[in-house]
């Protein structure tokens, strides 16, 4: 008896490896599997700019970092003592506003720096639901607690989100070419836009990828992430208790579909044992000054010690 489908899933040629470099952008589902990355030590930059839902938001990024345009005063703005910019994350905001133009521009000349040498780039999709404020005329890619009065809520046009997803593949080919490029959409459901918005929000999403992909040369490549979700774990069990986020289960259960069709097998014996130091550095002894815990340590840097004379980027 079958009680469960399965998304059919090819491995992917090119896979990743431990001289990879991945770039991650998008919405939080990127940091999800940036996460994961990051654990197993791979060579990652996931979000310089904090998590960025919809096409527009992740296109000003590509093409400033890109073009090398940095931000000047009249990209920022003072709002309850705090500097902000509506092209990041709060995450950047910063006290002063020195300081806040350092954070973004140093995040631009981060996001070139790794765009240039990547070799896999994954491009995360939230929502094609956006704010512009009416003052600018511009959709930004975070409000920052800014009065709601002061933007218009849109869906944005699936020939438009096309348009900005060209432009991230071009600016990106402008200056590497070799990088494959890996669409995804969250699996986050934005049920504070409505039940049925979210779903014509969804389906847009999944429009505007294929379209891009269909005239891509080279291609592209998409991944499953919200089918999986939407398919394969169709219970509210795989959710966090606020029914909209997946829980850590789930999300386990759609890295290790991923592992499947973007890592080569090569790798999976050296991810073992990244996960052995992992663990061994989250154990907690009972006893600090045992010669039992002393011998315990001394093996972990053993581990260690191993693993970075054969890849001397890793930092644990």
């Amino acid at each position: 008896m079958k009680l469960q489908t399965y998304i059919p899933l090819d491995k992917a040629k090119g896979p990743m490896d431990y001289q990879s470099r991945v770039v991650l952008l998008g919405s939080c589902f990127s940091k999800n599997i940036g996460d994961k990355l990051d654990y197993f030590k791979f060579r990652t930059l996931c979000n310089p700019f904090g998590t960025q839902f919809h096409p527009k938001a992740i296109e000003q990024l590509v093409s400033r970092s890109i073009e090398k345009e940095n931000y000047t005063e009249e990209d920022v703005f003072l709002h309850d003592g705090i500097w902000h910019c509506f092209d990041a994350h709060s995450d950047l905001s910063a006290a002063s506003k020195d300081q806040l133009l350092q954070n973004l521009n140093s995040g631009l000349n981060v996001a070139f720096n790794h765009i240039t040498k990547a070799t896999h780039i994954i491009i995360t999709l939230g929502t094609a639901w956006a704010y512009r404020h009416n003052a600018t005329d511009k959709v930004v890619a975070n409000c920052h607690k800014v009065p709601q009065k002061e933007f218009s809520k849109e869906i944005v046009s699936i020939e438009s989100n096309v348009k900005s997803l060209r432009k991230i593949v071009e600016g990106i080919r402008s200056v590497n070419k070799k990088a494959q490029l890996i669409f995804t959409v969250s699996p986050v459901r934005h049920l504070k836009d409505g039940f049925v918005e979210n779903q014509l929000s969804k389906a847009n999403l999944i429009t505007s990828i294929h379209s891009l992909l269909n005239s891509m040369e080279p291609k592209g490549h998409y991944f499953p992430s919200y089918e999986i979700m939407m398919d394969e774990l169709r219970d509210y069990r795989f959710y966090n208790t606020d029914m909209i986020h997946p829980n850590t289960l789930a999300i386990d259960y759609i890295w290790e579909k991923f592992i499947y069709v973007w890592m080569s097998e090569s790798v999976f014996r050296v991810m073992e044992r990244v996960a052995k130091v992992q663990k061994g550095l989250q154990h907690r002894p009972f006893n600090l000054c045992s010669a039992q815990h002393k011998q315990f340590l001394d093996k972990q840097q053993q581990k260690i010690r191993e693993l970075q004379k054969e890849y001397p980027f890793m930092r644990f």
